[in-house]
């Protein structure tokens, strides 16, 4: 794909959209990039961005979109909603559905050469009991799929609809995306709540996978003849509780030492909705959240090894350790 030299970036102000955009401009590509009414995300160098040719819009504005998609070789599509409250579902559906829908209808029908569509491994489903999963697993209706899982599943439905219609894409997975940046949001807050102690820890496992790491196999991907495939991105498979020990050690905070089981978790999960329904708040628990956290799953990663040479992923304690560093001191520059 040696004829790319600007690619256009969905969800540039998100946690991994931003250390896309970053990877991109550090190899010298021209980006543009779609984002709504915000601001510039706080981790990543202002140069950075300073870089970066803005297209003030979301996923439902066309006039955006076609404005956006104009001159690009390829997109990179990053946005998306990752909600697990049942008020958001309606937005959740729409925006990772329909969203993904309007930017293949666009690089369509403005003969885009390449889409990049960056959904996640819930898109591919967990297995009950638990077990490995690869990228030849098959999705099947289970309750233990949450909404946002069904509602990737079916944003990849709209790629792979898209390839039908002869784009030419490729889809990477990431398991849960972990690093510096904004702790009130997405999976950062994994890093907040440690540094708080919160004190309860579950027997689940789960992948996780170093932001930087995501946004280097994105780009690699895009850069590569690669069509017609799905790449799980996942660093380790570990235990939550051995997550957030290494994250409080890299804190220097109390590790959790109470056990969340399941029939607590059940029991957490209805108290919070209780509270939220009084209270106008969203809940801290949900019942998609407490089953996740009881799950035992292990991803595969060997596939996007074999497929890019010389990519390997960071070990986790040392990401973590790195995060937690730039968590304690965030004047730091990346």
């Amino acid at each position: 794909m040696g004829n790319i030299k600007k690619v256009l970036v969905t969800g540039g102000t998100g946690f991994l959209g931003a250390y896309i955009i970053r990877e991109l401009v550090e190899k010298g590509y021209a980006v543009t990039a779609l984002r709504r009414k915000s601001t510039l995300p706080f981790f990543i160098p202002a140069t950075v961005f300073e870089k970066v040719e803005w297209v003030e819009g979301d996923l439902f504005d066309m006039v955006a979109i076609e404005e956006a998609v104009q001159g690009v070789d390829a997109i990179i599509h990053a946005a998306a909603m990752v909600s697990f409250h049942k008020k958001d579902r309606g937005v959740l559906y729409k925006t990772n559905v329909e969203g993904t829908a309007n930017i293949v209808n666009a690089a369509i029908d403005n003969n885009i050469s390449r889409l990049i569509h960056v959904s996640s491994v819930a898109a591919i489903g967990r297995t009950a009991g638990g077990g490995e999963v690869t990228e030849g697993k098959k999705w099947s209706d289970s309750h233990i799929n949450t909404h946002y899982a069904i509602s990737k599943y079916k944003a990849e439905m709209e790629v792979w609809r898209g390839m039908g219609e002869g784009l030419n894409v490729a889809i990477v997975n990431p398991s849960t995306i972990i690093g510096y940046g904004d702790w009130t949001q997405s999976s950062c807050a994994i890093f907040k709540n440690v540094y708080q102690e919160f004190p309860w820890y579950t027997d689940g496992i789960n992948g996780f996978v170093a932001v930087e790491d995501v946004a280097k196999a994105t780009v690699l991907l895009m850069e590569s003849e690669i069509s017609g495939e799905r790449f799980i991105l996942n660093g380790e498979n570990i235990a939550f509780r051995e997550l957030f020990n290494t994250i409080a050690e890299g804190f220097n905070k109390k590790k959790p030492t109470r056990k969340a089981t399941a029939l607590m978790g059940a029991i957490a999960w209805r108290i919070e909705s209780i509270k939220a329904f009084f209270s106008g708040k969203k809940p801290l628990l949900t019942r998609e959240t407490a089953k996740v956290a009881q799950s035992i799953t292990n991803f595969n990663n060997s596939k996007i090894l074999a497929a890019l040479p010389g990519f390997y992923f960071t070990p986790l304690k040392e990401s973590i350790t790195k995060a937690c560093k730039k968590y304690l001191n965030p004047v730091q520059p990346l």
